[in-house]
């Protein structure tokens, strides 16, 4: 007998597995469908794809250049990433519009993240990074780590992005006035420089000053797309044509290899721990960036976005950067606003910017070395000006104090420490700023009835007195704070002699899924204190899962002594008979007029969130 039971187990397993394998060849047969049109658009399509793509490599080149010199390596890191980004990236990615590549705060995350590495190997050591940070996306889409970023507060992100413009355009500063700087932060260096003006190079100053002006009048026409190509150009061709070597190179940086990336393994000998951490921080930031990406540019057909699977794309797209000697690469604000203003259709757009990035190289490569380094920070200046949206962080600021110490906390710890702790406290500050929430939201409320019958609901008196029934009903959470807060808000039984005897709290928690440990503890203190002045704690509409989890019935209860009224299909009909029996409790007198209850006193209303 139990062998056969044993068999019918195993069977009824059997059948189980099945069936989830054939949903999901269900589901990979519907994707393979789905991709095999995308990858295979009509003439007319494709073409306007092919031409999609040249502005966006076009305008990766100065991009990708100034990624790699924001996070001090050598530029042709952010080409390279440029060219690797886009391509694997259109290849994978769910939401199709969505162009994979350099970033400035994955830039500089990830120079902050190789700032102690010797500058000999710090570019094979951006290279490891970079293959981290790739393994970490794949590895936290796998375990599904991406669905935790929605508890990082918009008011921490804001704060954080704030911090990280502001570093942007403090940290070229010296690039950009062709003087050196000293300090560990940006901020620091802002100051020597400051402080040392006499050694500003007038050269320098007038060239980075000129792609400036450029930026700013070329964005306000249509052209603005070439903005950044043109202050690269012009301000450089000026500097060769007038022969001012006083004027720092790209070259200068490092040289510019010659033609396309040589594929190789990044050297495994520069790990350190220090090193993953700085790639679990750089991951952290372009996980968010991509979700955000991925809710501005929704897919034109109306399928949905599969926010695991962007992170995987961003993984593999890591990966291939990595392999040919790219930097951090994510999901693009600027160069997916571009990709859709230029008329993209389909993946293939981003497809073709990398191809298109890889003619460039092949072709231009040389040409690289020769570009002026203050023009190639205005760009990181012009960038990181217009990337702080003054409008949101005032809307923040007036959600709230709470919200404005998030905001200015997250901005300074950006600004004075390295990008990796700034992430770490925008975390902390974040499921702090939750747990107060939490306890702020919690609203007790009274519900009785007048003269006319209406429903009349009001805040929870603060005391109890003889005879009275009080139906109340919390809003919000009742989790860690929550619960505490709803402790300190239940009226407290009067306890001047039998005052207090007989009266009656009927907490209604219907629709309550799960009440947590602070919770029993709460509502079993409070049972006691009624019960110490003969009155009782009647709970109505508890779940049948909560029943279970508290062992009501034959077994013993977790809390014990207290009337537990389960829900049934009818709604308030727990209540009622709750009601019913603190009436006959009190030996059949009525409650206080003042505190009546009406018989569809249990009405729902929506949970507050």
């Amino acid at each position: 007998m139990i062998h056969s039971d044993d068999s019918e187990s195993g069977t009824g397993r059997s059948r189980v597995f099945q069936d989830r394998v054939d949903r999901a060849q269900d589901r990979l047969g519907r994707w393979l469908h789905t991709e095999s049109r995308e990858l295979k658009p009509g003439r007319h399509t494709m073409l306007r794809d092919l031409l999609a793509g040249l502005p966006g490599a076009i305008s990766s080149v100065p991009d990708g250049m100034a990624s790699g010199v924001l996070a001090g390596v050598n530029p042709a890191h952010g080409l390279y990433a440029s060219l690797a980004g886009p391509t694997v990236g259109g290849l994978s990615s769910s939401t199709r519009m969505m162009v994979i590549a350099t970033t400035g705060a994955a830039a500089l995350a990830a120079g902050s993240a190789v700032a102690d590495v010797p500058a000999a190997n710090r570019s094979a050591a951006m290279t490891l990074l970079t293959l981290l940070v790739g393994a970490v996306l794949v590895l936290a889409a796998v375990i599904k780590l991406n669905r935790y970023i929605r508890y990082v507060s918009q008011s921490v992100m804001l704060g954080f992005l704030a911090g990280v413009s502001v570093n942007m355009v403090l940290g070229q500063l010296p690039d950009l006035l062709g003087t050196e700087a000293t300090g560990a932060v940006p901020v620091l260096k802002a100051f020597s420089v400051v402080a040392n003006l006499g050694a500003v190079s007038v050269a320098s100053a007038v060239a980075g000053g000129g792609a400036l002006f450029l930026l700013i009048l070329i964005g306000r026409t249509k052209l603005a797309m070439l903005g950044s190509l043109v202050a690269l150009l012009l301000p450089t061709l000026a500097v060769h044509l007038l022969h001012r070597s006083d004027v720092a190179l790209v070259k200068q940086t490092g040289t510019i290899p010659q033609g396309l990336p040589v594929p190789h393994v990044p050297e495994l000998s520069l790990f350190t721990p220090e090193l993953l951490g700085g790639a679990a921080a750089v991951s952290a930031l372009i996980i968010i960036q991509g979700a955000g990406v991925a809710e501005a540019v929704p897919n034109q057909d109306g399928s949905p976005s599969s926010i695991r699977r962007d992170v995987v794309s961003q993984g593999l797209a890591n990966v291939g950067s990595s392999v040919i000697g790219g930097m951090p690469v994510g999901g693009s604000v600027g160069q997916t606003a571009l990709n859709k203003a230029v008329g993209a259709r389909t993946r293939w757009a981003s497809i073709w910017t990398g191809i298109w990035m890889a003619a460039i190289l092949l072709i231009f490569s040389g040409l690289v070395g020769e570009v002026a380094m203050p023009t190639l920070a205005a760009v990181l200046i012009y960038a990181g000006v217009t990337s702080i949206r003054p409008a949101d962080l005032i809307s923040a600021v007036r959600a709230g104090i709470i919200s404005t110490i998030a905001i200015i906390a997250t901005f300074i710890a950006v600004l004075m420490l390295p990008i990796a702790a700034a992430v770490g406290i925008g975390v902390i500050a974040s499921l702090l700023l939750q747990l107060n929430q939490e306890s702020l939201d919690l609203r007790l409320c009274q519900r009785r009835w007048d003269d006319q019958g209406h429903v009349i609901e009001s805040p929870a008196p603060a005391t109890i007195g003889a005879g009275q029934v009080l139906v109340l009903v919390p809003y919000g959470s009742l989790f860690f704070a929550g619960a505490r807060t709803l402790q300190r808000r239940l009226p407290r039984p009067e306890r001047n002699g039998p005052d207090g005897s007989g009266s009656v709290v009927i907490l209604r928690l219907r629709g309550r899924t799960t009440l947590g440990a602070t919770f029993l503890k709460v509502i079993g203190t409070y049972a006691h204190e009624l019960q110490s002045v003969g009155g009782e704690l009647y709970l109505t509409g508890v779940g049948h899962d909560l029943t279970d989890q508290w062992h009501i019935g034959e077994q013993s209860s977790l809390i014990a002594g207290i009337s537990i009224y389960p829900a049934t299909e009818e709604v308030g009909s727990s209540t009622r008979a709750a009601l019913d029996d603190a009436t006959r409790r009190s030996g059949g007198r009525q409650p206080d007029p003042a505190h009546r209850v009406s018989p569809d006193i249990t009405n729902e209303r929506p949970q507050a969130s």
